[in-house]
């Protein structure tokens, strides 16, 4: 969702800032860190004295949900979901369900049947979990399934869920170094179904 579908990087650099800012934290050296992974498992990670991971990330939560400025759909991905069928597609995101629903809002996206997020897993990405279980939900294997991500932890779990992976460059200037096919936006995608009703993704601007 953040990073793929839609940009949230403004909105969420203010919250995390002003957060590591209290803690002391070096802003400018932190932020590239968080993005793609749970709030809780951010500061879970960083293993500050005294410091509450769930509590933390629960006001972080709210601080995001009430700071939607400057959120906006991906250039062409409104335009690209509505071409796949309904029960085609999911979202799986490091976001809590509440959060999802605002920014998606937020963007203009549609809200998709099957939507993963962080309150749905044990494991937050890298894990593959949140992954699977969306697979799951639609009814495929996840190694039939490509998964469009921005940063290195949702990369990986792809990778590890057996998915195929397109790296999504709109909001990270350095964005993960992988052999995966990147994309800038969605305007040149264009998607077919076959006979069978496996569906195909071409790049036109690549034709």
């Amino acid at each position: 969702m953040d990073g793929t579908l839609l940009d949230s990087t403004a909105s969420t650099e203010r919250v995390w800032g002003n957060w590591a800012r209290r803690h002391g934290l070096d802003v400018e050296a932190f932020l590239p860190t968080m993005h793609g992974k749970r709030g809780v498992d951010t500061i879970r990670a960083l293993d500050l004295p005294g410091v509450d991971p769930i509590a933390e990330a629960l006001e972080i939560e709210k601080g995001e949900i009430a700071d939607v400025a400057g959120v906006v759909a991906i250039s062409g991905a409104v335009a690209f979901l509505s071409t796949l069928p309904a029960d085609r597609w999911a979202i799986v995101t490091s976001a809590p369900i509440a959060l999802a629903h605002r920014r998606l809002a937020a963007a203009g996206i549609p809200i998709p049947k099957v939507i993963v997020t962080a309150d749905d897993v044990r494991n937050g990405k890298p894990s593959p979990e949140g992954y699977l279980l969306a697979a799951a939900r639609l009814g495929v294997e996840a190694g039939q399934c490509l998964v469009f991500e921005d940063v290195e932890a949702g990369v990986r779990a792809g990778e590890s869920a057996g998915a195929s992976v397109v790296v999504v460059r709109a909001t990270h200037a350095h964005g993960p170094t992988t052999q995966h096919v990147s994309i800038e936006s969605y305007d040149d995608l264009r998607v077919s179904s076959d006979i069978d009703g496996m569906l195909s993704l071409r790049h036109i601007a690549a034709a």
